[in-house]
């Protein structure tokens, strides 16, 4: 290894992760990443290194009926599900929060999954990829849908985890007064690593699944629809992405583009673009489209590449610094190696963009997109799936101080989410409840410097100070 300070700190880590007792594929890939960090790589994409794409839309794609029956049931639907939605304040797996009617995302996901079983008589297992800490919560919140489990495939895999480096040496920090900080997940791009190094792409093979269809279990827009599943399985494509045109809340995130180099398609996140080309990055007009993170692959392609690599897919490195204890900026730096799950369409020679409705994309973030989802814009049908009722997804802004964690939240809609299927959006400065049934109509903003109360059933409009 040589006697370089760096190099001892790759060796402290490989022993920590072999002592923790993680896949020893995993440890590779984190090897693997750990010298790209040490020789200066940053994983930036700069702009003049990229064009923007054009890309073919999901509703004019002609799809025969029976290639996309045929389709659903040779697929396997995962959902990342390691996400414990601590920026709302939570400790447990953010799928538990409850959507509407008692129903929390995990119990949604299930009832779409098991619907569609029935309509295209179709196996369709559904499979989590779970952290150490969701883990428990899942499968116990899972254990009322008895038929979930197919015979011979897990319910769950995990995804792995890794130390955190010091920004000075990138050694593996030590934090012995809460030892759990000293480590954190690889990103979302650990899937593949995770799918492989649990048996479960072979066993998915084995039983004669074709195409894993993967989305966040945070995204109820996300249903393992068939016209979709008929479009990738007839584009003979390795590899997919749905995406979305950007709209303005998508300025700061990542995009599509497409490699100056080789041609490939890319996905250039925040983190990947330089300070000088952060004003291409929100060009909405230049890169119109981002990632839904419902991907589409197929499982054979993916184990070959795999195996060709030695378990190395080579996603583009994400390096993200952070403090050891991410709500104390006085703890030390340290970096997180991280990759996406979507930077794998560049891996794959003819991987493929669709362009979906924005139904397909209704990830919840904050209590803001919690709001909306409980609200009557979405109606949940028969099927389970989300039906935009609303016109327009209106814009909400609600006071951090009092509706940031969801448990303040809930305090203040005690009779459950306003209507607002007529409002343009929502600003609310301060601390206000609501009663049952209230309105919002058109652009509505509240502001108060003391406690207030809204009772029920009124109709609110305009600008409000108390």
């Amino acid at each position: 290894m040589g006697g370089t300070g760096r190099s001892v700190g790759l060796e402290k880590a490989r022993e920590k992760m072999a002592a923790a007792g993680v896949d020893p594929v995993a440890i590779d890939n984190f090897a693997h990443y750990y010298r790209l960090l040490e020789h200066g790589e940053t994983g930036m994409i700069p702009e003049a290194s990229i064009d923007p794409v054009d890309i073919e839309s999901l509703a004019g794609a002609d799809v025969d009926d029976a290639v996309a029956a045929d389709a659903v049931r040779k697929t396997a639907v995962i959902k990342l599900n390691g996400g414990l939605g601590t920026s709302m304040g939570m400790d447990r797996a953010k799928s538990l929060l409850c959507v509407r009617r008692g129903l929390s995302f995990l119990d949604i996901i299930a009832r779409q999954v098991l619907h569609l079983r029935k309509e295209y008589d179709a196996t369709l297992p559904l499979i989590f990829m779970n952290s150490f800490r969701t883990s428990a919560d899942t499968l116990a919140a899972l254990a009322r849908y008895e038929d979930l489990q197919v015979d011979g495939l897990p319910l769950e895999f995990l995804q792995n985890k890794e130390p955190k480096l010091l920004v000075d040496d990138l050694s593996p920090v030590s934090w012995p007064k809460e030892p759990d900080l000293e480590w954190c997940p690889p990103g979302h791009g650990d899937i593949y690593t995770a799918l492989r190094g649990s048996g479960t792409l072979d066993q998915l093979i084995e039983q004669g699944y074709r195409y894993a269809f993967v989305s966040n279990s945070d995204n109820l827009g996300a249903v393992p629809d068939a016209k979709v599943a008929g479009w990738f399985a007839a584009s003979g494509a390795p590899f997919a992405i749905e995406a979305v045109v950007r709209t303005p809340s998508d300025r700061k995130g990542g995009h599509f583009a497409r490699r100056k180099a080789d041609g490939r398609i890319v996905l250039r996140e925040t983190a990947q673009t330089p300070a000088e080309d952060k004003e291409a990055l929100a060009d909405l007009s230049r890169h119109r489209y981002c990632s839904t993170n419902n991907l589409w692959f197929d499982l054979v392609a993916m184990r070959d590449t795999l195996d060709a690599r030695d378990g190395i897919l080579g996603l583009p490195l994400i390096k993200n610094v952070k403090n050891v204890d991410p709500g104390d900026k006085s703890t030390p730096e340290v970096i997180q190696i991280e990759t996406a799950m979507g930077a794998a369409i560049e891996v794959f020679e003819g991987s493929q963009l669709i362009e979906v409705g924005r139904d397909r994309f209704v990830p919840v973030k904050t209590t803001n997109d919690l709001l909306v989802l409980r609200s009557d814009v979405y109606e949940i049908g028969d099927d389970f799936a989300l039906t935009q009722i609303a016109a327009d997804i209106p814009y909400i802004d609600l006071d951090d101080d009092f509706y940031k964690l969801v448990g303040e939240f809930d305090k203040r809609f005690p009779e459950g989410a306003p209507s607002l299927a007529k409002a343009s959006s929502l600003t609310i400065d301060g601390d206000w409840t609501f009663g049952h049934g209230v309105q919002f109509v058109g652009d509505v903003k509240l502001d108060s410097s003391a406690a207030e109360r809204v009772p029920a059933g009124e109709v609110i409009t305009g600008e409000h100070k108390a």
